[in-house]
């Protein structure tokens, strides 16, 4: 007999606040996707203003909106704070530690980003030459490209959507970013990595997996994944449909 809603609910006692850029309607439809294959875990929400094609702070953090973001979730107690957005994978992931620490000072809160995410899973696997896909532009890409260079990681292949607007990273199809996927999966990297979390890579990813033979990592659900394992969540049950991130820890 399946749980009533009361069951349900007094089921979830993983609290996990997430911070996403205002013009973003992936990340909260990823979330939400992953949170509802874990009955103990309950999301919530916080905006800060990122949209549009352009960036007011192209080099650094607009940190007074992640902070005031960070202090609405601290209301609700939960157990970590995760900025799920992406944008440290082009200024560099030093900007991410900051942010962190500077939310963890602000709330007394634990905090994660996707990004440090990412860092922390590829370091844990012994993971360096990527395979990069994103919905961005040339520049956009190059950037990123440059920047995960100087991190460290050997950047294989790549492809990119061409895009610059913010919202429509969301729209690109599912069958146009696996087709991105085979092509770098061509130069067999150790991993394929999706960046950018308004890109809906992350309902494909077990998918392409299993065609492919490689992990496919997104950037949006490795902001989940860290917040819940930081969280001291089992996050396996989520690994059928939302692949092999979630299969096992650090």
């Amino acid at each position: 007999m399946s749980a009533s809603a009361a069951d349900r609910y007094a089921a979830q006692h993983h609290f996990i606040g997430t911070i996403t850029p205002s013009g973003n309607t992936v990340v909260e439809r990823v979330t939400l996707g992953i949170a509802h294959e874990l009955p103990d875990v309950s999301v919530h929400f916080s905006r800060t203003p990122v949209f549009g094609n352009s960036d007011p702070s192209p080099e650094r953090y607009a940190t007074d909106g992640l902070l005031a973001a960070a202090r609405l979730l601290a209301h609700a107690m939960p157990a970590v704070i995760v900025w799920n957005g992406s944008k440290g994978a082009g200024i560099g992931f030093e900007h991410d530690r900051a942010l962190v620490a500077a939310l963890e000072a602000e709330t007394g809160i634990r905090a994660t980003t996707s990004i440090l995410g990412l860092a922390a899973l590829l370091a844990s696997r012994g993971i360096r030459r990527l395979g990069i896909v994103t919905p961005y532009s040339d520049v956009s890409q190059r950037t990123t490209l440059d920047c995960l260079a100087r991190e460290g990681y050997d950047c294989v292949a790549h492809a990119h959507a061409g895009l610059s607007d913010n919202l429509s990273y969301a729209s690109v199809p599912g069958a146009q970013i696996a087709a991105m996927a085979r092509q770098v999966a061509a130069a067999k990297p150790q991993a394929i990595v999706c960046l950018c979390t308004n890109f809906p890579a992350a309902v494909v990813a077990a998918p392409l997996e299993a065609e492919l033979g490689l992990p496919v990592y997104d950037s949006t659900a490795l902001g989940v994944w860290h917040a819940l394992r930081l969280a001291g969540a089992d996050t396996r049950p989520a690994a059928p449909a939302w692949g092999s991130l979630f299969a096992q820890g650090l």
